[in-house]
């Protein structure tokens, strides 16, 4: 089985796609849904995916994944949405959706609303539907962004001892990631980041954290992710987030923010007519305050974060502004750091899978350079997601991307090392920085997966 991202393709395969077949998967997933009275949620049951959206065309999965991705569909929510009204208390869900903060700018620039408002009309459509919590997963980002800081200065210092060490490549994208573990396999795979993406650290937060405050076993809870791109299912479905002891994954369900839309308009509900509701925090009774992000332009900002705290961290100076300098194309772009007119830190932004490609190309030739590489699937960063900002016949709705880009670069921006209940979970909940339940909770393991012998000769 080879990993072959349509991205990569000119002859995808999703044009052999057959709707009837797909059809057939969805309901096969759901064939107790008959056996159920009919309710409100029925009509917008028939609402699917097909694996044509999805960034990894389905040459890279098996048929059982092929077969659990598209349960990630709205039906999935319904389902849950239709248990909590039956009288049988004992299966009934606590329903908790976080949302990406690459997804706010979306719903903010197509209902032209500011992402203040946006944020708390789309917690009030979700919890008018009957979800119970609504968190924003910007919390999860701290960590990871802390995790992936202290893990590259580490590697910095050991990287004369050890052979992979660097350069070290983001973990935060799962396109990237399934790309790299069926495609790339051990070539790439040792100088992946080890910290887990904001989806799944919020798992760990939502199922482990917050179970525990609420005094919840984490079955108990069916967790949502709203998210720019597809690709976040196949990340929910990996089994290193997966717990035996409550047969729970951290993360259940991954709707886009274009399958959201789809409910608000099978329900005829526009966003501007949604009561505004404050969106939830994790800790106690409050709520949260006005959306913040991280630096970078178009993601959660890895390069900038960790190329200041490496610069003060490994050499003692403080890093303000980042120039970036655009290489072959504005996707792909690099940054420097020199002292006494030495470069002493050289980091690249590497976005969509032809530049993914030839940096790959480079390092296998031993002609690589960079300490650190921002990687991120899709052009344009996570803004661009294929699961938002595309037109009916699937291109990239360049206005409204642009709109998106505007309200996300207006966001303020809040630096991890400040977020007070991050540094209290660490002590608390995490039993110190340098714990072992860190590693446990925060980290993970990315290895080659069904390797092939021709999986670089990719077609163009």
């Amino acid at each position: 089985m080879i990993c072959v991202f349509y991205a990569l393709f000119q002859e995808c395969s999703k044009k052999q796609k057959n709707d009837d077949t797909q059809s057939t998967s969805v309901d096969a997933l759901s064939s107790n849904d008959g056996l159920e009275e009919k309710n409100e949620f029925d009509t917008l049951a028939n609402a699917k995916i097909l694996l044509s959206d999805c960034l990894a065309c389905d040459n890279c999965m098996t048929s059982e994944e092929g077969a659990r991705v598209f349960q990630q569909n709205q039906k999935e929510l319904f389902r849950i949405l239709n248990l909590n009204k039956k009288c049988d208390t004992s299966k009934h869900k606590v329903l908790a959706v976080s949302i990406c903060p690459q997804s706010l700018p979306y719903f903010a620039a197509k209902f032209n609303l500011s992402v203040n408002d946006a944020a708390k009309r789309l917690c009030g459509f979700l919890k008018s539907l009957g979800v119970h919590y609504v968190f924003d997963t910007t919390i999860a980002a701290d960590f990871s962004i802390l995790e992936s800081q202290r893990e590259f200065v580490q590697r910095y210092q050991r990287r004369n001892q050890e052979e992979h060490a660097l350069p070290m490549f983001a973990s935060a994208c799962p396109g990237w990631i399934r790309y790299a573990e069926r495609v790339l396999t051990n070539l790439v795979t040792s100088h992946i980041c080890t910290a887990k993406s904001p989806q799944q650290i919020m798992g760990s937060l939502v199922k482990g954290y917050f179970a525990r405050q609420q005094n919840l076993s984490p079955d108990k809870i069916f967790h949502v992710i709203v998210a720019p791109c597809y690709d976040k299912k196949l990340e929910a479905l990996r089994e290193d987030f997966y717990t035996a002891l409550y047969n729970s994954q951290e993360v259940d369900c991954v709707l886009t923010s274009g399958e959201i839309v789809q409910i608000m308009e099978q329900k005829n509900v526009s966003m501007k007519d949604v009561t505004e509701v404050a969106v939830d925090s994790l800790f106690d009774d409050i709520k949260e305050g006005d959306v913040v992000r991280h630096d970078g332009k178009r993601s959660d900002g890895y390069l900038e974060h960790i190329f200041k705290h490496a610069a003060k961290e490994l050499f003692g100076m403080d890093v303000k502004e980042i120039t970036y300098k655009a290489l072959k194309n504005k996707d792909f772009q690099e940054v420097t750091l020199e002292k006494d007119g030495e470069t002493v830190l050289r980091f690249a932004a590497a976005y969509g899978f032809r530049n993914i490609q030839n940096m790959v190309l480079k390092l296998k030739k031993g002609k690589f350079l960079y300490h650190f590489v921002e990687v991120l699937a899709c052009p344009g960063g996570c803004l661009n997601g294929k699961g938002q900002a595309q037109t009916e016949d699937g291109k990239p709705d360049k206005a409204l991307l642009n709109q998106m880009e505007e309200v996300y670069a207006a966001i303020p921006v809040r630096l991890p090392e400040t977020n007070v209940h991050v540094q209290q979970m660490y002590q608390d909940w995490l039993e110190g920085m340098d714990s072992k339940k860190v590693q446990e909770t925060l980290h993970t393991k990315y290895s080659a997966v069904n390797q092939t012998a021709n999986n670089l000769d990719i077609k163009w």
